[in-house]
Parts: structure tokens; C-alpha cells; sequence
């Protein structure tokens, strides 16, 4: 099974999510589920209903990240080169279609999150900026169409 590369913070969250659900969210749904037993009749409870829903849903999101806990490799990010983008370098983009910049760290598949700034080293513009370096430009095609970019930073 191949590994994916995550960063320690990235890491951190899915274990803290892991921690909720497993201590705090898959006994609050047991609860609910004995609550919703003693109402009486299951087939037409739909409190009990729910609370299986939710309990699948809890379970599944648990064995997800037990998966991607397994198969993730932590990569420290605090000591890499600053010449060359890569895995955890933060990126300060212009966008050379509008004049607008915006800033960008690379990270694992699983911790990919654009509003928060962060995309995934797979993702188009990630492979795009892997190797770039400062005035490099960059094109990448998108649903949108082509978008041409000038790395400015790398940190």
C-alpha cells in the first residue's frame, strides 16, 4: 500500500478527530441508540432510526482515518530548502490572468483544504509548483480553463 505524505500538524488533526469520535461522539451515539430503544416499537421510531444513521456514519469516518492513519507518513516540513517549491512549502502565487496573489502551502492529499489555503501536492497547481522556483511561471489547466501564475515566495 502506498504511503501518503502528510505534514505533523495535519497528522495531529486527524488523530484529534480520531480522539473525539472514538471518547467522546461513538458513546454519546450508544446512548441515543438505548434511548431510542426504550420509546418501544423500532420500526417506526425514527429517533432510533437517526441515532443508526449517525452511528454508521460515526464508524465509518473512524475506519476512514484508521486507514489514512496507517498509510500516511509524517513529513517534517521546518528544515526544507527554501529555493525550490516541495512538499510544505507555503507559496505565494500572482495570478497573471487578474493580478490577484494568493498564498498556498503544499501538503498530503489528506489535509488539502483551499479556503485555509492549502493544497494537495497531487491536485493540478500543486504538481504544477512541485520544483518551481521564484519568478517561475507556472500554467495549469483547471475546469475553468487555463490559469498562468508567477511563483513570488517561497517559504
Amino acid at each position: 500500500m502506498a504511503r501518503a505524505p502528510i505534514t505533523r500538524d495535519g497528522y495531529n488533526q486527524l488523530q484529534k478527530e480520531m480522539d473525539n469520535l472514538t471518547k467522546f461522539v461513538r458513546p454519546q451515539v450508544m446512548k441515543d441508540i438505548e434511548e431510542a430503544r426504550a420509546h418501544g416499537d423500532l420500526s417506526e421510531n425514527a429517533e432510533y432510526h437517526a441515532a443508526k444513521e449517525k452511528q454508521a456514519f460515526t464508524e465509518k469516518r473512524i475506519y476512514d482515518i484508521e486507514q489514512r492513519l496507517a498509510t500516511c507518513e509524517i513529513i517534517e516540513t521546518c528544515n526544507f530548502p527554501t529555493d525550490k517549491v516541495g512538499f510544505g512549502s507555503v507559496v505565494t502565487l500572482e495570478n497573471n490572468n487578474n493580478g490577484g496573489e494568493v498564498t498556498y502551502q503544499i501538503v498530503g492529499p489528506d489535509e488539502s483544504d483551499i479556503p485555509s489555503g492549502k493544497i494537495s501536492i497531487v491536485s493540478p497547481l500543486g504538481k504544477a509548483l512541485l520544483g518551481k522556483e521564484v519568478d517561475d511561471e507556472v500554467k495549469v489547466q483547471t475546469p475553468g480553463g487555463v490559469k498562468n501564475y508567477t511563483v513570488l515566495k517561497i517559504c
